[in-house]
């Protein structure tokens, strides 16, 4: 018989949180939080529109759209600025396909062959003889 796990009842937790409404300039619109976060930005009229806004930060590490227009799809994952795109899933991981922010998110990849990039240096020499 296994023992049961010890239930976790100190330390240091912050509880889900949810802002809404919140204006493109606030701290929270700006910054990468990673916690259980969720910031609620004001209503966009078009996709272009959500699309600048995002794009408007210096950070890229993810981003994620639902929809069922094959347009409004390609438009998302052409024109946003973020390493990881997920469209009518979210967090959703594969060890072949590279991992990494675009902007101040991060540093080079993690996972596929551009992980391994990260580890070579490619030389060009020309010797005259």
């Amino acid at each position: 018989m296994t023992p049961a796990a010890p239930q976790v009842t100190k330390g240091y937790f912050i509880e889900p949180t949810v802002f809404y409404d919140v204006d493109d300039d606030a701290e929270v619109a700006r910054e990468e939080i990673f916690g259980p976060v969720l910031t609620i930005l004001k209503p966009y009229k078009e996709l272009e529109e959500a699309i600048q806004r995002a794009n408007q930060t210096e950070y890229g590490l993810a981003a994620g759209m639902w929809s069922s227009d094959p347009k409004k799809i390609d438009l998302f994952t052409r024109k946003i600025q973020a390493g990881i795109n997920w469209v009518n899933c979210y967090n959703i991981a594969n060890p072949y396909m590279p991992f990494g922010g675009f902007k101040l998110s991060g540093i080079g990849k993690d996972l596929g062959e551009e992980a391994i990039n990260e580890f070579t240096r490619t030389k060009s020499v020309t010797v005259a003889v």
